[in-house]
């Protein structure tokens, strides 16, 4: 079944009108490639900002002398950053422009990185992560709307599949780029290695970007009081979610303050776009739509399972085989490194099958995946991960690519801006439910399991007498005070049942992502086939 990409040029009608580009190559056709590249680079930025400082947070609290509690929230600040302008950028690069935001965006981004290492104390750390998020949160948003209103209709799939490429290639990275940073630089590079490639992305996007002219007559008309409560509130939930689990969610009087006022300005917010407001700054009517329901669940559900893995793994090695940033780098570039060949294949396939099929298969690739790196052992090193990750790369690059596609196709012009907005909600809250959710199920797993296996550890038992005696001997080496050895003997055999209890909520926790690929694939099951579009007039 071939691809019909109808509704891209009737989206491309309403938020920006452009001319057919000439087949021959001269400067003027080849300016929307330049912006493209302009605006990958900010994709690829705006994912490496929160994975190189998730992995850099030790550094970073060591080069600012802070806690682990103050040093949690450095991460916090730059996603409620993104989440907090993530909502309105498709709005706002209408009213003002894409080429706008985005110049606007870069700069506030190469400040804030700059400055950020130089703060001296904590707030003005925050408050330049906070800054660095909202720059680089308008990136992503704005990456696919340009993508496929400045590409022939021809190649709108390919440059999809270069962006879901970017997505993951950046994400899966950051463990590398951080351990280099650390070991042959200095940890204020974890901010500082965006003020090398801003300069760049900031000259394509002033090349290759037209200039547009500010809509003002759009400025009196939008709902600005909806806006504030979608910041807002989504900000509030995030925030909450983001801190649940190292504060232990209800047990924490500020967790509970997040997210309750968080869903509080939330109601408000729903009530007033769908009863209040003429002009509602989202359309939520538009979520009775099956097809769009079933593609913002699937892409939550993909961002779930995603980080959820993405957080399994380095902890596994950070924890049980005590590997360092440029170790885990090498597991983790498996999943990177196969994007770079399938880009293209991929692109042709989708323009010739059914993008449900695509999708279907990558959802079974992903699941097939978790359930082999669920026969995690204490023993495993880089090269156990290796056939699992080569599967889940090809797995998350088939259907996260053939997602995007059959969401532009689902777009209708008139509420494109909305379902952009609905869109990168559901990228940035799938990925967060599912670390948060990750986090604290792996966290009470091992709690369960070291139970369990403490239960069947007795000091009269003779394998533990062996076990014991083993570790003494080895112990008694290095001393001769009998007190000690026992005491390093007895520590021994508790680090050793620890070890074997997150090993066993690791593999829950790749069961636990196996179940969600399945979900998936429910959803894909019942996904309806693209409608035929409306006219672009």
């Amino acid at each position: 079944m071939r691809l019909h990409f109808a509704p891209i040029t009737a989206v491309g009608a309403v938020l920006h009108p452009i001319s057919h580009f000439h087949p021959r190559l001269t400067a003027d056709s080849l300016r929307p490639y330049v912006g493209i590249l302009g605006v990958l680079l900010g994709a690829i930025m705006s994912t490496l900002g929160s994975r190189v400082t998730s992995f850099g947070l030790a550094d970073l609290r060591g080069g600012l002398h802070l806690g682990f509690d103050e040093g949690a929230w450095m991460t916090t600040s730059f996603a409620v950053g993104q989440m907090l302008v993530g909502v309105s950028c498709p709005y706002l690069g209408v009213i003002f422009g894409v080429r706008r935001v985005l110049l606007l965006g870069i700069i506030l981004l190469f400040v804030a990185s700059l400055l950020a290492p130089l703060s001296p104390n904590l707030e003005a750390f925050l408050a330049m992560q906070f800054l660095a998020g909202v720059g680089s949160g308008t990136f992503i948003p704005l990456t696919i709307s340009f993508i496929v209103r400045s590409l022939p209709a021809r190649l709108v799939v390919y440059g999809i599949a270069v962006y879901a490429m970017n997505s993951e290639l950046s994400q899966n990275v950051a463990a590398s780029l951080e351990g280099w940073y650390a070991d042959n630089l200095s940890w204020r590079w974890i901010t500082w290695q965006y003020c090398g490639m801003l300069p760049l992305m900031f000259a394509c996007v002033w090349y290759g970007i037209p200039r547009e002219d500010v809509k003002t007559e759009l400025l009196h008309h939008l709902d600005w009081p909806g806006l504030a409560y979608a910041g807002l509130g989504f900000s509030l939930l995030y925030a909450g979610l983001d801190q649940g689990n190292r504060l232990d969610w209800t047990n924490s009087g500020l967790v509970n303050g997040l997210l309750i006022s968080g869903a509080l300005v939330t109601t408000a917010f729903v009530v007033r776009e769908l009863w209040v407001s003429r002009q509602p700054f989202l359309n939520l009517r538009i979520l009775m739509r099956h097809q769009l329901v079933l593609i913002l669940l699937l892409l939550a559900g993909f961002r779930f399972i995603i980080l959820s893995t993405a957080y399994i793994i380095p902890t596994y090695l950070q924890s049980v085989q005590n590997f360092r940033e440029l170790q885990v780098g090498s597991v983790l570039l498996w999943i990177a490194l196969p994007q770079l060949a399938i880009v293209l294949p991929l692109g042709y396939i989708l323009q010739r099958v059914d993008g449900r099929w695509v999708l279907a298969i990558g959802t079974t690739c992903v699941g097939i995946a978790c359930l082999m790196a669920a026969q995690l052992t204490s023993f495993w090193a880089t090269d156990d991960f290796l056939a699992s990750q080569i599967l889940q790369a090809l797995g998350q690059s088939f259907a996260l690519t053939a997602l995007i596609v059959l969401a532009v196709q689902a777009i209708n012009p008139a509420d494109a801006l909305t379902i952009g907005a609905l869109l990168q909600l559901s990228r940035l809250f799938g990925g967060e439910i599912g670390t948060a959710f990750m986090q604290t199920f792996v966290r009470m797993r091992e709690q369960v399991h070291s139970n369990l296996i403490g239960l069947h550890v007795d000091s009269l038992a003779s394998l533990t007498a062996d076990r014991l005696a083993a570790y003494r001997n080895a112990v008694g080496t290095h001393t001769s005070d009998l007190a000690v050895v026992a005491g390093r003997a007895t520590s021994l055999l508790a680090s050793a049942v620890s070890k074997q209890a997150a090993v066993l909520s690791f593999i829950d926790g790749f069961l636990a992502a196996a179940v969600g690929a399945f979900l998936c694939l429910l959803l894909v099951a019942i996904l309806p086939g693209p409608q035929k579009s409306p006219s672009p007039s």
